[in-house]
């Protein structure tokens, strides 16, 4: 039949059938996706780690840096003048008494020349004093000369002697200037810094030139007065140099008796073995970290620190005991790297949620994913 022949009532009929069955589809499918169990009662998907048995030994950790056993800041002390030369570059190697610079002293030159002169001068005078006060004296017994006038010689002659030897006091401050125009290694060592060029202006404490003496180096550092107590001597403490990236095994060389008044710290000393220090040695002033352990080895339980939510001396983890976890409040020991180390409140071999954590509560079922432990970061009680 053709299809302009079918009627109306049919087609319709048809079109009907065709959006109820759709409808229909639609809505098995909706009915189908929708969960009827609360989500609540559902088991969540937690990582469990097993908390471990340690020993926690606080360790606290300074900031010192490196310096050389020796070292000076050479320069003028008693004048100013201009640098003349400067014979040493950083990294030079100088013996004590080598010349290191020089200055323009053509002034304090002259000038000691002037009181040298002036000095014997007057040294000439003085002897003539002398000889001619001895012949009045020889007078003087025989009653040919007034004993007014030989007092008067005489005292000529010891005001005389007093010049002379103000003038050669003198001197020698003049000759120590002379001197001071020629700077010397005080000890054996290398050049650390050249601070001046010639043509500078140097003063009186300026510094030309630093001589370090490496043959023995040692970590400076300084302590909080809380921490003083612990600070004892030939203890053991590791140090890590960061110019070079080596870790030393060391110990505590010395300690200040006193603390710093304005900083109320206490100065402390590392010194350094020169074999482990390589060949070129490390440089001076620069940093380095010591790490030392206080006190007396503590048992404690270790978990990560993503396991528990800390809140000062306390700590909150969730206990998995079959299916069910339930929250536990134990207390802090101290941490470490990546661990939390607790009192034995919780049992060392416990499951502990460390992942999934946020979405608990008390009470909660889950699916645990079990974790292999590692081994404990401080189980001999030092630093890892």
């Amino acid at each position: 039949m053709n299809l302009r022949f079918r009627s109306p009532p049919v087609i319709l009929t048809g079109i009907g059938l065709i959006v109820v069955m759709g409808l229909a589809l639609l809505q098995a499918r909706a009915t189908g996706e929708t969960n009827h169990v609360a989500l609540a009662s559902e088991a969540k998907g937690v990582t469990v780690v097993v908390s471990l048995a340690a020993k926690y030994r606080p360790s606290h950790r300074f900031v010192g840096s490196v310096q050389p056993w020796m070292m000076a800041r050479v320069g003028p002390q008693l004048l100013s003048a201009y640098v003349d030369t400067v014979l040493v570059r950083p990294g030079d190697v100088v013996k004590r008494g080598a010349v290191l610079a020089t200055l323009d002293c053509k002034v304090a030159s002259n000038s000691s020349a002037s009181v040298a002169a002036q000095a014997r001068a007057l040294q000439e005078r003085q002897q003539g004093l002398a000889t001619e006060a001895a012949r009045l004296e020889q007078l003087s017994k025989g009653g040919f000369v007034a004993a007014n006038e030989l007092d008067q010689k005489q005292a000529n002659m010891r005001s005389a002697e007093a010049s002379v030897d103000a003038l050669k006091a003198q001197l020698a401050g003049k000759s120590l200037e002379v001197q001071d125009c020629t700077m010397r290694a005080p000890f054996d060592g290398e050049i650390g810094e050249r601070m001046m060029d010639p043509g500078s202006f140097a003063r009186p404490g300026s510094t030309i030139a630093t001589v370090v003496d490496r043959h023995l180096m040692r970590v400076v550092a300084d302590a909080p007065e809380i921490d003083a107590s612990g600070l004892l001597d030939k203890m053991p403490v590791q140090v890590h140099l960061l110019a070079s990236n080596l870790d030393l095994a060391a110990s505590l060389s010395r300690r200040a008796p006193s603390a710093d008044p304005s900083t109320r710290t206490v100065h402390f000393e590392v010194d350094l073995d020169p074999t482990l220090l390589g060949p070129a040695g490390v440089p001076a002033g620069t940093t380095a970290e010591i790490h030392a352990d206080f006190g007396i080895p503590q048992d404690a339980t270790e978990i990560p620190l993503t396991a528990a939510k800390v809140r000062g001396q306390k700590a909150t983890v969730f206990v998995l005991e079959g299916d069910v976890v339930h929250a536990k409040a134990v207390r802090v020991i101290g941490e470490r790297g990546g661990s939390l180390f607790v009192d034995r409140s919780l049992a060392p071999g416990t499951s502990v949620v460390s992942e999934g954590r946020s979405k608990l509560v008390e009470g909660d079922h889950v699916v645990a994913k079990i974790v292999p432990p590692s081994s404990p970061t401080a189980s001999d009680g030092g630093t890892p």
